[in-house]
């Protein structure tokens, strides 16, 4: 698939794209095909960093203590301690709301084995388990490479979505985002391209456009 033609189709969506009163996303839609969902092992489910951004405040939450905590506090949406952890192990609400609130969890290695126990039940089921941050890591660079960064999940769905930029980006940017999911598609799928029957993209309330 040439890039172009992923640029003229974004160009199309986004100038067949009504007027609205908010900032409309630009989701991807990918059908899938000859592929056994069922089969946890066939189904997609990974992070993958945009090169033009997402066009979106992306929150992400970091489970930290001492400095890693402390440099934290400066690029990530909201820090929790060990304690705090606790805390939401005990209130099944909090936590829920926090999960649905919550792009993406990042979280110290040391703690991951009590988020495990506190709030498994609730992160596991929504795909929003913690990237373990380990002790080598920058918590910094890996805050703002999250903040780039869309996840694509299939489920056991043929049909998924994704997001690739905002209305006001450039159809090039948006086309290059395209382009990186598309090719990191093909190469995760068993068949590659054989496995996509087809990839539509569109703004948040505008028409679908079939990218060739």
């Amino acid at each position: 698939m040439a890039e172009n033609d992923i640029v003229e189709a974004v160009s199309e969506a986004l100038e067949s794209a009504p007027e609205r009163n908010f900032r409309e996303t630009v989701d991807l839609a990918v059908n899938l095909r000859d592929l056994d969902l069922n089969d946890p092992s066939n189904r997609i489910d990974e992070g993958v960093v945009l090169p033009a951004g997402t066009g979106q405040e992306t929150q992400i939450v970091v489970f930290a203590e001492g400095e890693t905590a402390v440099r934290a506090e400066d690029v990530a949406d909201q820090v929790l301690s060990g304690d705090d952890l606790e805390d939401l192990g005990d209130d099944t609400d909090a936590a829920k709301d926090l999960a649905d609130e919550t792009d993406f969890f990042i979280a110290e290695a040391s703690l991951m084995q009590d988020i495990g126990r506190y709030l498994g039940t609730v992160l596991g089921p929504r795909g929003k388990m913690p990237t373990p941050l380990q002790p080598d890591d920058d918590v910094v660079e890996t805050v703002n490479r999250m903040k780039n960064t869309v996840q694509l999940r299939s489920r056991d769905r043929r049909t998924f979505h994704t997001r690739v930029g905002a209305e006001d980006m450039s159809p090039d940017d948006i086309g290059d985002n395209i382009d990186v999911i598309l090719r990191r598609l093909h190469a995760d799928l068993e068949k590659g391209p054989l496995n996509i029957d087809s990839v539509y993209v569109k703004t948040t309330m505008g028409p679908a456009v079939e990218v060739a």
